[in-house]
């Protein structure tokens, strides 16, 4: 069993926000492999399925960004789970927009999700980066990821979140290069 957790803020609001691709990501695993409806579960929402022969938790904290570890422990204990077995999808503002990286471990690069996760499971589970670019300054960051996504990257967005729905048994499967390799291959 594998625990996949988009990171993301909870509300309307914040749907369509740069910092919520996370939880955009597991909407469209779920949606793309037929995963059960949401259930409110481990201080978020989960949603079970199979990609391939894995069997797959999505969860989707409802604890605000900086408190996300919180329900990445509490699932991760229920299941008797290591860190090995969680994957997170975030935001990377250092990898360029719609551009698709997955690495085990490292640090967290000032994202208050993966702070809380780190410190609540330690660092060596694996992250899906998912690039939103960079606003160019550091004073502009804030109001860059959590601002909506501009009218003219929604096709974009929608292509990147199909390729890595497409593609997500690859993930499932451990072979992350081939999901980076066909993911790339798909965005062109």
């Amino acid at each position: 069993m594998q625990l996949w957790v988009g990171l993301g803020n909870p509300g309307p609001t914040y749907a369509m926000h740069r910092h919520n691709v996370g939880f955009m990501v597991l909407d469209a695993i779920a949606e793309v492999h037929d995963f059960s409806a949401p259930k409110k579960q481990f201080q978020g929402w989960t949603q079970e399925g199979r990609i391939g022969a894995e069997k797959i938790v999505l969860l989707k904290p409802a604890t605000w960004m900086n408190e996300s570890g919180r329900a990445v422990r509490s699932a991760m204990d229920f299941y008797k789970l290591a860190p090995g077995e969680v994957t997170v999808f975030h935001d990377e503002l250092d990898l360029a927009p719609f551009k698709v990286k997955v690495k085990t471990g490292g640090g967290t690069a000032g994202h208050n999700g993966l702070r809380s996760t780190d410190a609540h499971i330690g660092p060596d589970f694996r992250r899906v980066r998912l690039g939103i670019g960079h606003p160019g300054h550091k004073d502009r960051v804030t109001g860059y990821v959590l601002g909506n996504y501009a009218k003219n990257e929604i096709e974009q967005l929608t292509d990147m979140l199909g390729a890595v729905a497409a593609e997500a048994p690859w993930l499932a499967a451990g072979d992350d290069a081939r999901f980076m390799n066909e993911v790339a291959l798909r965005l062109g």
